[in-house]
């Protein structure tokens, strides 16, 4: 019995991982930045957590969430910019989302 390696076939799957990977990450990283650029910076709330992880107090979340708003304040933006942002934003996670269920359909139709 003779194992026979597809090495086109493998570097094939190789490649689609590396790009879905980099446009997943990309686009999503990218997003986030557009989102703090507008103004929506997110800020995640405490949670109690039963292992050694270092859990924030509700008083450091809240100066957290605070300093988000002001610095959302001090923003040099016009409201147009941040508005475009925004969207380019939500574009981004789009982007993310058609990529991931681009790669779903591939799993399954293929």
């Amino acid at each position: 019995m003779t194992v026979v390696i597809h090495w086109e076939a493998f570097f094939q799957v190789l490649g689609a991982a590396l790009v879905g990977t980099l446009v997943v990450v990309g686009f999503y990283a990218l997003g986030l930045r557009m989102l703090v650029r507008s103004g929506h910076s997110p800020v995640v709330t405490p949670v109690e957590f039963t292992d050694a992880i270092t859990v924030i107090s509700a008083k450091e979340a809240k100066r957290a969430a605070k300093a988000a708003a002001k610095a959302a304040k001090k923003s040099p933006l016009s409201r147009g910019q941040k508005t475009i942002a925004l969207v380019a934003a939500y574009g981004c996670f789009a982007l993310c989302a058609a990529a991931v269920l681009s790669g779903i359909l591939l799993i399954v139709v293929h």
